[in-house]
């Protein structure tokens, strides 16, 4: 039986998938929040931005992120992605299954992680 354990490296930048730099870290001790969601099938988001650095892995799926400018990319199963910071956005399925998406978010403790744009309606 084999048990030696296998690492590998997924992503490591200090860009967004877009290609921007990420911000500063506050001052101070981080809170750490990891959140699990499912994308049913054909499910978007509402219009949305983040105020703190975050990133993750698709488990399953295909996760299409989605700016207002028009900018997108796709993300597919077991792909890690470092999702855009302070950039109106949504995420779309627009794949065959469900999409899991496990993200990993860094903040100040008691920081807004993400806020909601329901003014915006659509591109």
């Amino acid at each position: 039986m084999n048990n030696e354990i296998k690492t590998k490296e997924l992503i490591r930048t200090s860009q967004s998938w877009d290609g921007v730099q990420l911000p500063e870290f506050p001052q101070g001790k981080p809170e750490l929040t990891v959140l699990r969601m499912t994308f049913p099938i054909g499910a978007v988001t509402g219009w949305h931005h983040h105020t703190a650095v975050n990133y993750g892995i698709v488990e399953q799926g295909d996760l299409t992120i989605v700016c207002q400018d028009g900018n997108e990319r796709t993300f597919h199963e077991g792909e890690a992605l470092v999702e855009v910071v302070g950039t109106i956005h949504r995420g779309e399925n627009r794949g065959k299954k469900p999409v899991i998406l496990n993200m990993f978010y860094f903040a100040a403790p008691g920081q807004v992680l993400t806020i909601q744009h329901p003014e915006i309606q659509s591109l």
